[in-house]
């Protein structure tokens, strides 16, 4: 890789990334990534557990997948509020936002479209069926307490939607002594936060889990138009959230969870300039709800028994307008172990809705998804087939493979092969710009990887190219009803990128970054996709000096366009941002923090502003 060809901005990050083995280690080899990782804490170990990868709990030690885990320590120290700017941090993310903190957010994962990453919170798919895929801004990040981030097609395990990946969110969990918190934030820009909540367990032997959270997030805000005609005043944000979860263990064999999570958004916006100006408002509603019943039958054979239920809601004043996605979802998941054998089979049901001004639609897609897994010796096998009927418009079948090979007590080589879809939205096929007999889009995804990790040392290195057909685009006028244009599948692109990443502990140094590099581009054109950058990287280092937690971290990305022409540009940029933290007493912590520190000047969607320099302080009061 030649340095100088790298934008200015990016070859600190390429230099420093390639001198230390870089970025926190985020495939997984069972060393996932947590950015920003503090000194003394060690990376989770080989015999925790995660779901994302296969739909159900495998040890970290057996995934082949790319995959990446955040802990609640480092959502509460980035001092953020909004999920996508902490999942910007990590390789293979990009994300662009139209304004502050409550505008329309993206989320590029290994530079596929926001619609194509499926995202679950607690297990239920959240998704609109207007603009497609999940509403970002409506996640509420204080009641998330661990977040799964899994790269690379994987419809063969979830079906529609997964074709850059999936985000799995959870909330707390309720176990051992009551354990009540609260936590109070000050910041630049008329910024407060407050959260509080419980968890705990009761009953004999704990057989009670709940877990119960409140908070509130509020800013004054920035104007968050440039360049335009528009109102000039302070777009604020504010945002009301909580959460509830409660488990029941009926015995050694049973268990019973129930989960709920809601939130209301109001942002101001600018879209209209008008005389007088007009206070555009930015209106949003998620809620999901869950229930669980899992039965382990023998040590060899478990089911699990899922209801869930999720709204997205949008809408704007004064201008009226409204869209409200529900989606329902049932499955049942059976797991059968045999020594070094796993197997699984599923059946599962979604139900879509979509209520926007005159279209009122549903439809249900059915599933059959069996899987297999291998783990013995040097090698690790994992195949998934799944078939999936559409009432609407037929079936989709996918799979995957992938095996990896143990080169050493710390090395493993990775290979994979996946086919993915997405469905056309229901406003893609029966809005005035919709066309009824639109198909859904398909990939084709190969990718090789390289990891190391022993202690708090880790490198990866992982090259993937995904091919997508029948991708769904605005096109040109044609059969539907607007004269405007019309949803078409007439489109191509193309993934494909080389994800470098590594951690390094380095004279009480914790050093972690990332640099990916990448051609996200349509292949017909030869254009670059819009606002995804061709390189992006992270750089970080952690330490502890004297009772102080302190560290310093630096985003950076090359140009993007902001749109599919390529004739408008978004300029590279590179962040550094500075943190602190100490306890001050036995159950409180301070949290400082200092985001921009170069007040730089730079735009994720153009037209749009993005915040200055930011100071953030916060204490957390938590009962240990």
């Amino acid at each position: 890789m030649n340095i100088r060809s790298l934008p200015a901005c990016l070859r600190p990050c390429a230099l420093a990334v390639l001198a230390v083995s870089a970025g926190q280690m985020l495939h997984a080899q069972g060393l996932p990534d947590t950015p920003g990782l503090a000194p003394g804490r060690a990376a989770p170990a080989l015999q925790d557990t995660v779901v994302s990868a296969t739909r159900t709990e495998q040890p970290l030690s057996d995934l082949v997948a790319d995959l990446s885990i955040i802990e609640r320590e480092t959502i509460e120290r980035s001092g953020l509020t909004g999920v996508a700017d902490l999942l910007a941090r990590l390789p293979g993310v990009e994300m662009a936002r139209s304004g502050g903190i409550g505008g329309a957010s993206s989320v590029f994962l290994r530079a596929a479209d926001s619609r194509h990453t499926a995202v679950f919170i607690d297990g239920v798919r959240v998704d609109s069926q207007a603009t497609g895929g999940a509403q970002w801004e409506l996640i509420p990040l204080a009641q998330i307490d661990r977040i799964e981030v899994l790269r690379g097609p994987a419809a063969a395990v979830y079906g529609s939607d997964a074709i850059g990946g999936v985000i799995q969110l959870f909330t707390r969990k309720g176990e051992g002594p009551a354990k009540p918190y609260a936590g109070l934030g000050l910041g630049s820009l008329g910024s407060r936060m407050f959260d509080t909540g419980i968890s705990g367990s009761a009953g004999q032997d704990g057989a009670f889990g709940y877990a119960l959270g409140l908070a509130r997030d509020s800013s004054a805000g920035f104007d968050a138009k440039t360049g335009v005609a528009h109102n000039p005043d302070r777009d604020d944000y504010r945002s009301t959230s909580g959460h509830a979860r409660l488990g029941w263990r009926i015995d050694d064999r049973h268990h019973v969870d129930a989960t709920l999570l809601a939130n209301r958004m109001d942002a101001g916006y600018d879209e209209h300039s008008a005389a007088p100006p007009v206070d555009d408002r930015s209106l949003g509603r998620l809620r999901t709800a869950g229930l669980t019943w899992a039965a382990q039958w023998s040590r060899a054979y478990g089911t699990r028994l899922s209801v869930t239920d999720a709204l997205s809601r949008y809408a704007s004043a004064p201008t009226p307008y409204l869209a409200e996605t529900r989606l329902r979802g049932y499955l049942w998941q059976n797991d059968y172990r045999r020594g070094a054998h796993r197997f699984s089979a599923a059946l599962e049901r979604r139900e879509d809705a979509l209520q926007n001004g005159p279209i009122d639609r549903s439809r249900a897609q059915d599933a059959l998804a069996l899987g297999y897994g291998l783990s013995t010796g040097r090698h690790t096998v994992q195949l998934n087939l799944r078939h999936d009927g559409d009432s609407d418009f037929g079936s989709s079948s996918t799979g995957s493979a992938a095996y990896g090979y143990a080169l050493g007590a710390h090395w493993r080589a990775t290979a994979s092969l996946g086919s993915a879809f997405r469905a056309p939205t229901l406003y893609q096929r029966f809005s005035a710009y919709g066309l009824p007999t639109l198909q859904p889009e398909s990939s084709r995804n190969i990718e090789l990887g390289l990891r190391y990790g022993q202690g708090r040392s880790s490198f990866s290195l992982l090259a993937y190219r995904n091919r997508l057909r029948n991708l769904i685009a605005f096109a040109e006028a044609g059969p539907c009803a607007s004269s405007y244009g019309c949803y078409a599948n007439e489109t191509r692109a193309q993934y494909q990128g080389l994800t470098l990443a590594g951690a390094l502990p380095l004279r009480g140094w914790q050093l972690h970054g990332a640099l990916d590099l990448q051609d996200p581009r349509d292949p017909d054109s030869g254009r670059q996709l819009a606002r995804r950058a061709r390189r992006h990287a992270t750089l970080g280092a952690d330490t502890r000096i004297a009772d102080w937690s302190v560290g310093a971290e630096m985003q950076a990305s090359g140009r993007r366009f902001d749109n599919a022409a390529n004739t408008k540009v978004l300029g590279g940029y590179a962040l550094l941002n500075l943190y602190a933290s100490t306890r001050i007493a036995r159950d409180c912590t301070l949290l400082a923090r200092i985001d921009n520190l170069a007040d730089k000047d730079y735009q994720l969607a153009r037209s749009y502003a993005t915040p200055g320099r930011t100071l953030y302080v916060g204490v957390k009061w938590a009962a240990q």
